[in-house]
């Protein structure tokens, strides 16, 4: 693990206790936690993606105002619902956002996770799929996206204004833009798919898979599916992985109010049709931790681990988080810090 972030998943209700009331509170709160893990040398600021739920959504105005007031973290989603995007239109916006946060950006895409509405991406336009689930409809935009974003002419040009036969691409073109894509894995297969396309890989803490294996030795066996379909390919570059994890360093009375006594284990169970594996939450003091994650095959097989957070305490709170497991715990992991780097 040489870099870690936070993932935030964007909750906001008027309910007791919640720091985020409102979509406004949510948002602001999102840029200023960014500005503070900037300030602390964390590596990434990445939100999730959901529609029809009072979460995250639309994520490009906020990433482009996390870039704004930061100067090293990355920012990026874990992970934009393709059934939901036109593919040309995200190109576009994804383009300007790489040249204006001078390249800091890692846009992780997915065919989305299980949602509350029934096929709503078919209320934004988007029909035609024969997967009830949409990844037929997924597939086929994203690699109409991917087409897109490397520079290739999407439309015939008209003839009075251009010579015959021209193609023209999206503007603007952010070169290098596929580097800085992620795909979100679920299962082995599909970290095999990302592989050949040498794109990078995000794997959460669900993989849609379970045969009684630990989930991390499960996510670990994706990582090495994932690099070995990746060098197989013959793509040159190295690539990246990502996975996420529920961390708290109990370093206060507070922690351990809010996290600590709480055994936890990894759970099976049915998501979306699928019998799945949930990776546990770790929830310890920083020494336990650190032993706790060195023993997690995924997690130092990984090059980032986005820390899951609970946005609705506040970015105070969440701060002293990730400034814990900057202090006590990334270090003994092999954490370089993104301030570090020129």
């Amino acid at each position: 693990m040489k870099s870690f972030g936070f993932l935030s998943f964007g909750h906001y209700s008027p309910l007791r206790g919640s720091q985020t009331r409102t979509a406004a509170d949510m948002l602001h709160q999102t840029v200023d936690l960014a500005v503070a893990a900037d300030e602390l040398g964390v590596n990434g600021a990445y939100v999730r993606v959901h529609h029809f739920e009072r979460q995250a959504a639309g994520p490009i105005p906020l990433l482009a105002a996390m870039a704004a007031r930061t100067q090293s973290i990355e920012v990026g989603t874990g992970v934009i619902d393709m059934r939901y995007e036109n593919p040309l239109s995200l190109a576009e916006d994804l383009a300007a956002l790489d040249l204006l946060a001078d390249q800091r950006i890692a846009i992780g895409i997915s065919r989305g996770s299980p949602e509350t509405a029934v096929r709503g991406y078919e209320a934004f336009g988007y029909t035609g799929a024969q997967d009830p689930r949409g990844g037929d409809l997924a597939r086929e935009k994203f690699a109409t996206f991917l087409q897109a974003i490397d520079g290739e002419g999407m439309v015939d040009a008209d003839p009075a204004r251009a010579p015959r036969g021209t193609r023209l691409p999206v503007q603007p073109h952010s070169p290098g833009l596929r580097d800085r894509i992620w795909w979100g894995s679920g299962s082995r297969d599909t970290a095999g798919w990302v592989g050949e396309l040498g794109l990078n890989m995000m794997s959460s803490t669900l993989l849609t898979e379970a045969d009684g294996t630990p989930f991390h030795e499960l996510q670990r066996s994706q990582i090495d599916r994932y690099r070995e379909a990746y060098a197989g390919a013959g793509h040159p570059r190295t690539p990246r992985v990502s996975v996420s994890r529920s961390v708290f360093p109990l370093v206060s009375d507070l922690d351990r109010a809010y996290f600590g006594g709480r055994p936890d284990e990894d759970q099976v169970g049915i998501i979306d049709g699928y019998r799945s594996t949930f990776g546990k939450t770790y929830a310890a003091e920083p020494d336990v931790l650190i032993e706790q994650l060195k023993a997690d095959s995924a997690v130092m097989a990984a090059d980032t681990l986005m820390l899951t957070i609970p946005n609705q305490l506040g970015v105070d709170y969440n701060a002293h988080v990730l400034e814990a497991f900057a202090e006590h715990v990334a270090p003994a992991l092999g954490w370089e810090p993104a301030t570090s780097r020129t």
